[in-house]
Protein backbone atom coordinates (compact mmCIF):
# COMPACT_ATOMS: atom_id res chain seq x y z
CA UNK A 1 0.00 0.00 0.00
CA UNK A 2 1.11 3.54 -0.71
CA UNK A 3 1.94 5.48 2.43
CA UNK A 4 -1.01 7.49 3.79
CA UNK A 5 -1.97 9.46 6.86
CA UNK A 6 -4.19 6.53 7.88
CA UNK A 7 -3.03 2.94 7.44
CA UNK A 8 -5.06 -0.16 8.25
CA UNK A 9 -3.30 -3.51 7.98
CA UNK A 10 -5.16 -6.84 8.30
CA UNK A 11 -7.68 -5.40 10.74
CA UNK A 12 -10.08 -8.00 12.15
CA UNK A 13 -12.54 -8.22 15.01
CA UNK A 14 -14.50 -11.07 16.58
CA UNK A 15 -17.25 -10.51 19.12
CA UNK A 16 -18.00 -13.25 21.62
CA UNK A 17 -16.52 -16.71 22.00
CA UNK A 18 -17.26 -20.28 21.01
CA UNK A 19 -20.20 -21.21 18.75
CA UNK A 20 -21.86 -17.83 19.31
CA UNK A 21 -18.80 -15.85 18.20
CA UNK A 22 -19.36 -13.39 15.35
CA UNK A 23 -16.50 -12.49 13.04
CA UNK A 24 -17.39 -8.89 12.21
CA UNK A 25 -14.26 -7.95 10.24
CA UNK A 26 -11.57 -10.04 8.62
CA UNK A 27 -8.30 -8.89 7.04
CA UNK A 28 -9.18 -5.29 6.17
CA UNK A 29 -6.24 -3.33 4.77
CA UNK A 30 -6.66 0.24 3.57
CA UNK A 31 -4.49 3.32 3.03
CA UNK A 32 -6.02 6.82 3.11
CA UNK A 33 -3.93 9.71 1.83
CA UNK A 34 -3.78 13.11 3.50
CA UNK A 35 -6.66 15.26 2.22
CA UNK A 36 -8.45 12.33 0.57
CA UNK A 37 -12.21 11.71 0.81
CA UNK A 38 -12.93 7.98 1.06
CA UNK A 39 -16.34 6.36 1.52
CA UNK A 40 -16.93 2.86 2.87
CA UNK A 41 -20.15 1.25 1.71
CA UNK A 42 -21.63 -2.16 2.32
CA UNK A 43 -24.77 -4.01 3.43
CA UNK A 44 -26.03 -4.00 7.00
CA UNK A 45 -23.85 -6.37 9.00
CA UNK A 46 -20.67 -5.85 6.98
CA UNK A 47 -18.76 -4.34 9.92
CA UNK A 48 -18.62 -0.74 8.67
CA UNK A 49 -19.45 0.74 12.06
CA UNK A 50 -17.09 -1.69 13.80
CA UNK A 51 -14.29 -0.51 11.53
CA UNK A 52 -15.24 3.12 12.21
CA UNK A 53 -15.12 2.51 15.95
CA UNK A 54 -11.74 0.78 15.75
CA UNK A 55 -10.21 3.69 13.82
CA UNK A 56 -11.81 6.12 16.27
CA UNK A 57 -10.39 4.23 19.23
CA UNK A 58 -13.78 3.20 20.60
CA UNK A 59 -13.21 -0.56 20.21
CA UNK A 60 -10.17 -2.33 21.62
CA UNK A 61 -8.59 -4.81 21.41
CA UNK A 62 -8.63 -5.92 17.77
CA UNK A 63 -6.45 -7.89 15.42
CA UNK A 64 -4.15 -6.20 12.94
CA UNK A 65 -2.81 -2.65 13.03
CA UNK A 66 -4.16 0.89 12.66
CA UNK A 67 -1.68 3.75 12.34
CA UNK A 68 -1.92 7.50 11.92
CA UNK A 69 1.29 8.89 10.46
CA UNK A 70 3.08 5.78 11.62
CA UNK A 71 1.82 5.94 15.21
CA UNK A 72 -0.38 3.05 16.40
CA UNK A 73 -4.00 3.65 17.37
CA UNK A 74 -5.19 1.51 20.28
CA UNK A 75 -7.61 3.88 22.01
CA UNK A 76 -9.08 7.37 21.66
CA UNK A 77 -6.86 9.58 19.55
CA UNK A 78 -6.51 13.37 19.50
CA UNK A 79 -6.05 13.37 15.71
CA UNK A 80 -9.43 11.71 15.01
CA UNK A 81 -12.78 13.53 15.08
CA UNK A 82 -16.08 11.67 14.84
CA UNK A 83 -19.59 12.62 13.69
CA UNK A 84 -22.44 10.15 14.17
CA UNK A 85 -25.91 9.76 12.68
CA UNK A 86 -27.57 10.13 16.06
CA UNK A 87 -28.44 13.57 17.40
CA UNK A 88 -25.47 14.64 19.51
CA UNK A 89 -25.90 18.33 20.23
CA UNK A 90 -26.35 19.41 23.84
CA UNK A 91 -29.94 20.71 24.13
CA UNK A 92 -29.05 23.15 26.93
CA UNK A 93 -26.31 24.83 24.86
CA UNK A 94 -26.67 27.30 22.00
CA UNK A 95 -25.07 26.62 18.63
CA UNK A 96 -22.07 28.74 19.61
CA UNK A 97 -21.72 26.98 22.95
CA UNK A 98 -22.06 23.55 21.33
CA UNK A 99 -19.35 24.26 18.76
CA UNK A 100 -17.05 25.79 21.40
CA UNK A 101 -17.47 22.86 23.79
CA UNK A 102 -14.38 20.80 22.80
CA UNK A 103 -12.25 23.95 23.05
CA UNK A 104 -13.70 24.64 26.48
CA UNK A 105 -12.69 21.16 27.66
CA UNK A 106 -9.15 21.88 26.41
CA UNK A 107 -8.96 25.05 28.49
CA UNK A 108 -8.92 27.47 25.54
CA UNK A 109 -9.72 31.00 26.81
CA UNK A 110 -13.32 32.10 26.23
CA UNK A 111 -12.60 34.86 23.71
CA UNK A 112 -10.38 32.61 21.59
CA UNK A 113 -12.71 29.62 21.66
CA UNK A 114 -15.72 31.75 20.69
CA UNK A 115 -13.76 33.30 17.82
CA UNK A 116 -12.77 29.85 16.55
CA UNK A 117 -16.31 28.53 17.04
CA UNK A 118 -17.74 31.43 15.01
CA UNK A 119 -15.29 30.65 12.21
CA UNK A 120 -16.54 27.06 11.91
CA UNK A 121 -20.16 28.12 12.28
CA UNK A 122 -19.66 30.35 9.24
CA UNK A 123 -17.93 27.50 7.41
CA UNK A 124 -20.92 25.16 7.81
CA UNK A 125 -23.37 27.90 6.83
CA UNK A 126 -25.01 28.57 10.22
CA UNK A 127 -24.06 32.23 10.62
CA UNK A 128 -26.98 34.01 12.29
CA UNK A 129 -27.94 30.95 14.34
CA UNK A 130 -25.21 31.25 16.97
CA UNK A 131 -27.67 31.91 19.80
CA UNK A 132 -30.27 29.31 18.79
CA UNK A 133 -30.77 26.15 20.84
CA UNK A 134 -31.01 22.73 19.13
CA UNK A 135 -34.79 22.63 19.61
CA UNK A 136 -34.96 25.71 17.37
CA UNK A 137 -32.95 24.09 14.56
CA UNK A 138 -33.86 21.65 11.78
CA UNK A 139 -32.31 18.17 11.66
CA UNK A 140 -29.87 19.26 8.99
CA UNK A 141 -28.82 22.31 11.00
CA UNK A 142 -28.20 20.15 14.06
CA UNK A 143 -25.93 17.89 12.03
CA UNK A 144 -24.05 20.89 10.68
CA UNK A 145 -23.60 22.01 14.29
CA UNK A 146 -22.14 18.58 15.09
CA UNK A 147 -19.79 18.83 12.10
CA UNK A 148 -18.66 22.32 13.16
CA UNK A 149 -18.09 21.13 16.74
CA UNK A 150 -15.88 18.29 15.51
CA UNK A 151 -13.95 20.58 13.17
CA UNK A 152 -13.42 23.16 15.94
CA UNK A 153 -10.60 21.21 17.58
CA UNK A 154 -9.03 20.60 14.15
CA UNK A 155 -8.66 16.82 13.95
CA UNK A 156 -6.34 15.53 11.24
CA UNK A 157 -8.83 12.82 10.23
CA UNK A 158 -12.60 13.16 10.32
CA UNK A 159 -14.79 10.06 10.58
CA UNK A 160 -18.43 10.39 9.56
CA UNK A 161 -20.85 7.55 10.31
CA UNK A 162 -24.02 8.11 8.25
CA UNK A 163 -24.12 11.77 9.38
CA UNK A 164 -27.07 12.61 7.11
CA UNK A 165 -28.76 9.19 7.21
CA UNK A 166 -31.81 10.38 9.15
CA UNK A 167 -32.51 13.28 6.76
CA UNK A 168 -34.68 13.39 3.66
CA UNK A 169 -32.98 12.84 0.31
CA UNK A 170 -33.09 16.46 -0.85
CA UNK A 171 -31.55 17.77 2.38
CA UNK A 172 -28.99 14.98 2.28
CA UNK A 173 -27.82 15.97 -1.20
CA UNK A 174 -27.60 19.67 -0.30
CA UNK A 175 -25.66 18.94 2.87
CA UNK A 176 -23.37 16.75 0.79
CA UNK A 177 -22.60 19.85 -1.27
CA UNK A 178 -21.86 21.79 1.93
CA UNK A 179 -19.61 18.99 3.19
CA UNK A 180 -17.66 19.11 -0.08
CA UNK A 181 -17.16 22.86 0.35
CA UNK A 182 -15.80 22.28 3.86
CA UNK A 183 -13.55 19.43 2.70
CA UNK A 184 -12.15 21.57 -0.12
CA UNK A 185 -11.63 24.65 2.07
CA UNK A 186 -9.82 22.76 4.84
CA UNK A 187 -8.19 20.01 2.76
CA UNK A 188 -9.51 17.73 5.50
CA UNK A 189 -8.97 13.98 5.38
CA UNK A 190 -12.43 12.40 5.57
CA UNK A 191 -13.61 8.81 5.95
CA UNK A 192 -17.37 8.37 5.45
CA UNK A 193 -19.50 5.34 6.24
CA UNK A 194 -22.74 5.26 4.27
CA UNK A 195 -25.46 2.99 2.88
CA UNK A 196 -26.25 5.55 0.17
CA UNK A 197 -24.56 4.86 -3.18
CA UNK A 198 -25.43 8.28 -4.64
CA UNK A 199 -23.93 10.01 -1.61
CA UNK A 200 -20.74 7.94 -1.88
CA UNK A 201 -20.28 8.83 -5.56
CA UNK A 202 -21.17 12.50 -4.99
CA UNK A 203 -18.55 12.99 -2.27
CA UNK A 204 -15.68 10.59 -2.74
CA UNK A 205 -12.29 10.23 -4.35
CA UNK A 206 -12.62 6.49 -3.73
CA UNK A 207 -15.45 4.19 -2.70
CA UNK A 208 -14.53 1.04 -0.76
CA UNK A 209 -17.14 -1.72 -1.20
CA UNK A 210 -17.34 -4.28 1.61
CA UNK A 211 -18.69 -7.81 1.73
CA UNK A 212 -21.34 -9.09 4.09
CA UNK A 213 -20.08 -10.46 7.40
CA UNK A 214 -17.27 -11.04 7.99
CA UNK A 215 -16.53 -7.68 6.44
CA UNK A 216 -13.75 -7.71 3.87
CA UNK A 217 -12.89 -5.23 1.15
CA UNK A 218 -14.49 -6.54 -2.03
CA UNK A 219 -13.30 -3.78 -4.35
CA UNK A 220 -12.14 -0.16 -4.37
CA UNK A 221 -13.62 2.16 -7.00
CA UNK A 222 -11.81 5.36 -7.94
CA UNK A 223 -14.40 8.06 -8.69
CA UNK A 224 -12.92 9.87 -11.66
CA UNK A 225 -15.42 12.72 -11.85
CA UNK A 226 -14.29 16.35 -12.10
CA UNK A 227 -13.96 18.55 -9.02
CA UNK A 228 -15.28 20.85 -7.72
CA UNK A 229 -18.22 18.46 -7.59
CA UNK A 230 -21.84 18.99 -6.55
CA UNK A 231 -25.25 17.32 -6.54
CA UNK A 232 -25.92 18.89 -9.94
CA UNK A 233 -23.85 16.09 -11.43
CA UNK A 234 -26.12 13.24 -10.34
CA UNK A 235 -28.03 13.42 -13.64
CA UNK A 236 -24.84 12.92 -15.68
CA UNK A 237 -24.40 9.60 -17.48
CA UNK A 238 -20.95 9.00 -15.97
CA UNK A 239 -22.32 9.57 -12.47
CA UNK A 240 -25.02 6.98 -13.15
CA UNK A 241 -22.41 4.55 -14.44
CA UNK A 242 -20.59 4.66 -11.10
CA UNK A 243 -23.85 4.19 -9.19
CA UNK A 244 -24.68 1.14 -11.31
CA UNK A 245 -21.19 -0.32 -10.94
CA UNK A 246 -21.26 -0.03 -7.15
CA UNK A 247 -24.79 -1.46 -6.92
CA UNK A 248 -23.74 -4.48 -8.98
CA UNK A 249 -20.90 -5.07 -6.52
CA UNK A 250 -23.23 -4.64 -3.54
CA UNK A 251 -26.25 -6.57 -4.75
CA UNK A 252 -25.03 -10.08 -3.89
CA UNK A 253 -23.71 -8.90 -0.52
CA UNK A 254 -27.00 -7.19 0.32
CA UNK A 255 -28.89 -10.35 -0.68
CA UNK A 256 -26.70 -12.43 1.63
CA UNK A 257 -27.37 -9.99 4.45
CA UNK A 258 -31.14 -10.07 3.87
CA UNK A 259 -31.22 -13.88 3.82
CA UNK A 260 -29.18 -14.04 7.03
CA UNK A 261 -31.63 -11.68 8.75
CA UNK A 262 -34.57 -13.78 7.56
CA UNK A 263 -32.85 -16.97 8.80
CA UNK A 264 -32.28 -15.48 12.25
CA UNK A 265 -35.88 -14.30 12.48
CA UNK A 266 -37.15 -17.73 11.46
CA UNK A 267 -34.93 -19.38 14.09
CA UNK A 268 -36.44 -17.13 16.76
Amino acid sequence: MASGILELSNVAKTFGEGPQAIRALDGVSLSVKRGEFVSIIGPSGCGKSTLFSIVGGLITPFEGRVQIDGHPVDGSHRDVGMVFQEESTFPWRTTLQNVAFPLETQGVPKAEREERARHFIRLVGLEGFENHYPAQLSGGMKQRTAVARTLAYEPRIMLLDEPFGALDEQTRLLLGDKLLEIWSALQQTMLLITHNITEAVQLSDRVVVMTFRPGRIKQEIKIDLPRPRSSEQIAAAEFGRYVGLIWNLLRDEATRGMRESERRLAAG
